[in-house]
């Protein structure tokens, strides 16, 4: 249930076993390592020191421990960018990105990709079947630090390759971009550019074309390692880490080439990653928002086919965020007993011992900088660790009755035009769940196109284009369904449908958009009817064959229902999403329970999880049976009844 990431490489050889002994004793049971470790297994091409991490492994193995190696590919050597500098990732403005931090490599290298099936293979071979190695993670991180889009010869080369194979020829490439549009029409692929250093905005249907390309080259790259590892490690599975707020790529293709999928929670560095309020942020410094975490959970478990780990679990102040403020105590072991709640297998802490040198000395430990000593998190990890010992097994988790559709393709459409300067996809995404959260209900974060039986209720906060697959779920579905601001209002190739939006959905919502409006900060239009509260930020006009159940102050319809189907033509404010899930709630036969501010439930089979993100008590109902915690939740508590 538990896990760390340890650097061998950074300690002395002395203090392994005894490190080892320690973790052991703390509760943990698996350890990654590896994943930054190419420059020690080979310090030059093709002499390779093996010794230290063949006793390394030994010393783990040996102590009871179960290893994830790392495949090293994040971090290039020295050497290799010497001998191959084509190897870099350019930025957007055609400067090289060099060695000296890491993720300096672009994926549509050719170079790279045989560099890294080289040292792939190699570990894999060399360790494919230790007995201490059950798993393995791929790379690390895949685009952290801006490093999916890149703009070289390498890119351009490897972007015209995949729209030849896309489009076959130039004539159905210039129909699908509308490139007689500004005279952009090319005869030959070879003349396509890449979407950067224009003179003022490139081409929208090119922009995400490119997006796509970039996504898949990582899938594609990813691929090839997992590939290599099922070929020399037979019974051994295998992930990635994925981040938090992040959507460069599309995580679901990634996601299909792994046993599970991983990701790397640190809460509270991202309260300054996403767009809350000055006051948001103050209120969550230290604890952090309290769906941050959950969200990811609910995301990476769907894109894991139910099963997910927590790679790299914060276990105090990080180093990365503009501000960097210590947690409150309880809340390391409160983030983990949270990510078990949503359904982590491990939940694996970053790192073992603080490292006293090097970028990444300010971020905190299980144990002080250099010393055998638990710092703060350390002994809330080991708390915990007790507590799952006298718990034993967890139920398996189960469907809940919401899923929410999230789609990474979305993001980058109303990324590139927003039309509002503030429609941000990902924020819209999060303040639904959030809302969800805030009344009690499990939610199963889904993708596009996935069979939405059995659920209750699906939120499509926005989905701009809409594949056959995502139109026939919907179709398919007897859930209550309520559709976002923009949902049909492009094609695949980024124009405005024939008969106006919501495209292919237009029948099954009896609704036509013929005009948005963007609202800049300030401005709002009332809602009243069956649900009430504000639009804000965006509003769309709608023709309406269905049913109206709520209006704008000037008469336009709000929310339009076809049987099932709904519509909310706007970007809500805090009531008027509230007062709108609380009606399909009721239509969907859903009970739904406010509960007070900071306190948030999970359940995962006969157990119900509750955690206190605020700063007021809260009183567990006398009529469970508790099994871990008190019945007075206290600030930054858990508690845990069977039911």
């Amino acid at each position: 249930m538990l896990g760390v990431c340890y650097y061998p490489e950074h300690w002395p050889e002395t203090m392994w076993a005894e490190d080892a002994r320690r973790m052991v004793a703390l509760g943990i049971s698996h350890v990654r390592i590896g994943e930054f470790a190419w420059s020690r297994i080979e310090p030059r091409r093709d002499a390779f020191d093996w010794g230290w991490l063949d006793r390394a492994l030994n010393v783990l193995g040996n102590a009871g421990l179960k290893v994830v190696l790392g495949t090293p590919t994040a971090t290039p050597p020295k050497w290799l960018m010497d001998e191959h500098p084509d190897i870099a990732p350019i930025d957007e403005e055609g400067r090289p990105r060099g060695f000296g931090s890491r993720r300096h490599y672009t994926f549509s290298s050719q170079t790279y990709w045989r560099e890294s099936a080289r040292i792939v293979e190699a570990i894999a071979r060399r360790y494919g079947e230790h007995p201490a190695v059950v798993g393995w993670q791929t790379d690390n991180e895949y685009g952290c630090h801006d490093t999916i889009m890149s703009w070289g010869a390498e890119d351009l080369r490897a972007f015209r390759q995949w729209l030849r194979r896309t489009y076959q020829s130039t004539d159905q490439l210039n129909e699908a971009w509308g490139s007689v549009f500004w005279s952009m029409e090319v005869t030959e692929f070879d003349q396509v550019s890449l979407p950067n250093l224009t003179v003022t905005e490139t081409n929208p249907a090119t922009r995400l074309d490119f997006r796509r390309f970039q996504s898949q080259q990582v899938a594609a790259y990813d691929r090839m390692q997992c590939d290599i590892i099922r070929a020399h490690s037979p019974g051994r599975w295998t992930t990635t880490n994925m981040m938090g707020f992040f959507t460069e790529f599309d995580h679901w293709p990634v996601g299909e080439n792994h046993d599970f999928v991983s990701w790397d929670s640190y809460p509270i560095g991202f309260v300054e990653r996403f767009p809350f309020s000055e006051d948001e942020r103050n209120r969550w410094a230290t604890t952090s928002h309290p769906d941050i975490a959950p969200f990811h959970h609910d995301l990476y478990r769907g894109i894991g086919g139910g099963r997910f780990w927590v790679m790299e679990q914060q276990p105090g102040p990080v180093n990365w965020a503009p501000w960097n403020p210590v947690p409150k105590p309880g809340m390391v072991r409160l983030w983990t007993w949270e990510a078990l709640a949503h359904g982590a297998d491990v939940v694996s802490y970053f790192r073992w011992r603080q490292m006293p040198a090097a970028q990444e000395q300010m971020h905190a430990g299980l144990n002080l900088p250099g010393l055998q000593e638990l710092s703060v998190g350390g002994r809330e990890a080991e708390s915990v660790g007790r507590e799952l010992a006298g718990l034993g097994a967890l139920p398996p988790n189960e469907q809940a009755s919401v899923a929410l559709v999230f789609d990474y393709e979305a993001q980058w459409v109303l990324d590139i035009q927003r039309q509002g300067a503030d429609f941000r996809y990902f924020e819209l995404a999060f303040r639904w769940y959030e809302a969800v959260r805030t009344i009690g209900l499990d939610v199963d974060i889904v993708r596009p196109g996935q069979s939405l039986e059995g659920y209750r209720l699906v939120l499509v906060p926005s989905l701009p284009t809409v594949s056959d697959a995502a139109e026939q779920a919907f179709r398919d579905s007897s859930a209550v369904v309520l559709y976002g601001p923009r949902t049909g209002s492009k094609t695949r190739h980024f124009s405005i449908p024939d008969q106006l939006p919501p495209g292919a959905l237009r029948d099954l919502l009896g609704i036509r958009i013929t005009e948005v409006s963007s609202l800049r900060p300030g401005l709002s239009e009332a809602v009243d009817g069956l649900v009430s509260g504000a639009a804000i930020r965006w509003v769309e006009h709608m023709d309406v064959a269905s049913t109206a159940l709520a209006h704008f102050a000037d008469g336009h319809c709000a929310l339009a229902a076809n049987g099932r189907h709904h519509y909310l033509a706007a970007w809500p404010d805090a009531r008027l999403l509230s007062t709108t899930l609380e009606l399909l709630c009721k239509r969907a036969d859903l009970k739904a329970h406010a509960l007070p501010p900071g306190i948030r439930m999970r359940r995962r089979g006969s157990l119900h999880f509750a955690f206190n993100y605020g700063a007021e008590s809260w009183e567990i109902p006398n009529d469970v049976e508790l099994v871990l915690g008190e019945r007075i939740l206290a600030p930054q508590g858990v508690a845990i009844w069977r039911v």
